[in-house]
């Protein structure tokens, strides 16, 4: 028997390349979650130029990314990118709530659908933490606003019949709702 050693070594240079283009991937993509995660923490203090800073930065790493590996879009399904992208969403669409504007499409980055409706669930919950600071500090109009837009949230989510792992997130959101409402009806006691 003979092996064709030139095309076994053709085969394993595509293998091991592709081994380090996922390494990057997955290292780039964990710096970009870390700091989409880093944004959020940022905006629940009320840091709004930190968080801007590190959200600018977060997408840099993630558009890098899709330039850099464009012609491998199977890359693009590694985990940790994925996990990146909905982290990122989640800042995102949290950071344009607190700057009052429209929660929707993000205009750089292509998002997947999944990924989009997974990081949007997880925005009620920042929206909890964020109306209980707000409570805490005796804000009163902002809580009523973050639970309007959780409502609305919901109410969109609601339609979508989700399933699988975005069914479990929406649950979670929708606890995060409920847990939005207690905190109200809490507060107006108080008023």
């Amino acid at each position: 028997m003979t092996l064709d050693k030139k095309y076994f070594n053709e085969v394993r240079q595509e293998l091991l390349g592709y081994a380090a283009k996922r390494q990057e991937v997955i290292k780039e993509s964990s710096q970009a979650q870390f700091l989409s995660k880093k944004a959020i923490f940022a905006m629940q203090r009320d840091d709004a130029g930190e968080a801007q800073q590190l959200l600018s930065q977060a997408e840099k790493i993630i558009v890098d990314l899709n330039i850099k590996h464009k012609k491998e879009p199977g890359i693009f399904e590694e985990g940790s990118y994925k996990a990146a992208l909905e982290e990122f969403v989640e800042a995102s669409l949290f950071n344009r709530y607190l700057q009052k504007k429209t929660i929707g499409k993000l205009p750089k980055i292509k998002i997947d659908t999944d990924i989009f409706v997974g990081g949007l669930c997880d925005v009620p919950g920042e929206l909890l933490r964020y109306a209980i600071k707000s409570a805490t500090e005796k804000k009163f109009e902002e809580v009523k606003r973050c639970r309007a837009a959780a409502d609305e949230i919901i109410g969109e989510l609601v339609d979508m019949n989700l399933t699988g792992y975005n069914r479990q997130k929406f649950d979670q959101a929708k606890q995060a709702l409920h847990k939005l409402e207690q905190v109200l009806y809490e507060v107006s006691l108080r008023q």
